[in-house]
Parts: structure tokens; sequence; C-alpha cells
């Protein structure tokens, strides 16, 4: 395994972040190669959890010369989030100097302009200058994971329709319990790896990328990070590279995927019409009906009619519940995924900001 680190230069004087970056050389040229990273909301660890013992599976096999397709691991790639903290909170998600998501704005280029991303880097800021040389390591690569997690969460991922159903591999792997069809129109890292494979040739668009594939990984929530989830998640992990050929081994079929793949247009997102105290009634994993009722807010306790129940717009399952027991006014509650589009008009790209 030879492990380097990449150097990004802070905004202000005597400041610097270092990025490890961990990489198996394979020796099979025809080999795919693979690059996976964790951790790019620097708060969401159970991707770096997994990759630890990934990595222990992975050192045994390189030693004895079982590493086919080279493997490129970022286990923690976001150094300047995991830095910042408001009064003790770790804030992992938004740059605090610009308030953009880390994981928004990543350049769309065509693969044919990849080597643009590290040139004249000093012209860029520290966060700018992070997400051009991770999305520039994971365009050598042929499949890309961005391990991620939700708050309270089923295990699910959101997979661009020109990667599907091929990817269904990688669901059945993790044991995923729900794939989220995007439609590729974000400048998330996912989408924007796929946007420079869609344009290998500038002005004509693929719709379809064979052996290809980049993907956003949601294993789970925040809170679920102990050793026994990441040994499993490890393991799945680890089918999907023998299946795939990137490592040698006796190959184990998984189970096919068996869980509802909708397009983000079937995702309801509940939101609080009012802040105050939320009680659920419902959790992830439950399977709802319309008109069943998912949770209380409480708005004016102790008033006449001081509470508002929320109710599930159609059938579906809830993959997804915030932790909060406080929410805001239009605060996300819950993502159910249907089999029908929601009425709640959506635009083009991601669910949240």
């Amino acid at each position: 395994m030879d492990v380097s680190e990449i150097i990004i230069p802070g905004d202000t004087p005597g400041t610097e972040w270092r990025l490890p970056v961990l990489r198996f050389k394979g020796r099979d040229p025809k080999a795919p190669k693979i690059y996976i990273q964790a951790a790019l909301h620097a708060g969401e660890v159970p991707g770096t959890a997994l990759l630890h013992f990934l990595c222990e599976r992975l050192r045994r096999a390189e030693d004895q010369d079982r590493i086919l397709g080279g493997i490129t691991l970022v286990p923690q790639a976001n150094p300047i989030g995991a830095a910042q903290s408001h009064f003790g909170d770790l804030q992992g998600r938004f740059d605090l100097g610009s308030r953009t998501n880390f994981n928004r704005d990543f350049p769309l280029i065509s693969i044919a302009d990849r080597a643009t991303l590290i040139e004249e880097l000093d012209d860029y800021p520290a966060t700018d200058r992070l997400k051009r040389q991770l999305l520039h390591m994971a365009l050598g690569a042929d499949l890309v994971l961005d391990l991620h997690c939700d708050d309270e969460s089923l295990q699910y991922a959101y997979i661009d329709e020109a990667f599907w159903p091929e990817a269904s591999d990688l669901a059945a792997a993790l044991d995923m319990e729900a794939v989220l069809l995007s439609d590729g129109e974000s400048s998330a890292f996912e989408e924007a790896v796929g946007f420079a494979w869609k344009y290998e040739i500038p002005g004509e668009r693929r719709s379809m990328l064979p052996g290809k594939l980049s993907v956003t990984v949601e294993l789970r929530g925040k809170r679920d990070v102990d050793p026994a989830l990441a040994k499993r998640d490890a393991d799945g992990l680890w089918r999907f590279l023998t299946a795939r050929g990137i490592v040698s081994d006796e190959p184990v079929a998984p189970a096919a995927f068996a869980g509802p793949a909708a397009p983000l247009d079937n995702v309801e997102i509940i939101r609080a019409p009012e802040g105050g105290a939320v009680l659920f009634h419902r959790t992830i994993g439950d399977r709802v009906v319309e008109g069943q009722c998912l949770a209380t807010i409480i708005t004016r306790p102790g008033q006449v009619d001081g509470s508002i129940d929320l109710q599930a717009p159609q059938d579906g399952l809830i993959l997804t519940r915030t932790s909060d027991r406080l929410v805001r006014r239009r605060g996300d509650l819950m993502k159910i995924v249907c089999a029908g589009p929601s009425k709640t008009s959506r635009e083009a790209g991601t669910l949240e900001s």
C-alpha cells in the first residue's frame, strides 16, 4: 500500500491542510480501476470506518498478489471541514467561509479536460483546490464511490440513471434498501464525475456509460458507526470488488437487489409547516399508507389547537428521518420513497441543499 499526502495551502498565512491518499497498484492493466472517498461531508464517518477495515483485507490481498485493478482510497476527504467547529459543534457540511456545501460546485468539465483541474491551483481558494484535486483523482478511475450517510436512515444510494441497472450489483453487495435514480443535473461530486464521462466529446451527451460507475452511497445514519456495521459494509464492498474483477477471490454471488429503485420525483419530502417539538409516530423502514399519521408538531404547548398532525401524502417506504426534535418552519423531517411521483414540484438536481 502506497501512502501519500496532498498538501493544500490555507487561505491565511501559516495554515495548510493534509489529505492522505492510499493506493494499491493493480497487476492487470485490463482490470477496472476504482476510486473511493469518504467523509466529504466531514461529520459523516461511517465510510471512514468502512475503509479502515477494507484496507486490512486489501493489504492481505496485496501480500498475496491478488490486487488486479488499481485502487485509490481517500478515507477522510475533507480536512478543511473536519477542522470547522461552531460553539463546539462540527460544521462539516458547509464551508463556513463561502457558505457552500462541500458536495456542490464541483467543476463540470469533459474528461478530455481533466488535466486542467490541477493547473494553476494557486489561483483558487483552499476549498476549490480540494474539490479540483478530488475530482482529478476520481477521473483517473472507471468506478467511483463517494461514501456519505444521512441523519437517521436506511442504507441507500443516489445513482444516475446512466449507470442503472448495471449498478444493481453494488446495491445488492451493500444490502441497500433503496436506490434513488438521479438525473445527473447537479454539481455534486458523483454527478460531476458522470458529467465528465457523458461529455467525453464536448457538446455530445452520452445517455449510457457501460463499464463506468459514479455513485453516492448513504451508509445509514450519522450515529451508525460501530465495528460490526463497518466490517459488514467492508465485506459487502469486498464482494463488489471481487465481482467487478478488481481483486481476486472466490466470487460470492450476492442476492439480487430487491429494494425500490425510484426516480427523485417519487420521493416525498415531509417538511414542518411550523416550528416546534416534533413527535414521530413512524420511523425509518416503516411502510406507510396514504393518510397515515407520521408526526405531530407541538407548536404552542398547552394551548387549544397547539399541535399539528402530518399525514403521509401517498403509500411508501420511510427512507430517512431527522434526528432533531425541535424543528424549524419548513425543516425537512422525512424522505419517503413512493411508487408514484410527488405532487410537490422539484427542480432538476439534488433533493437538498
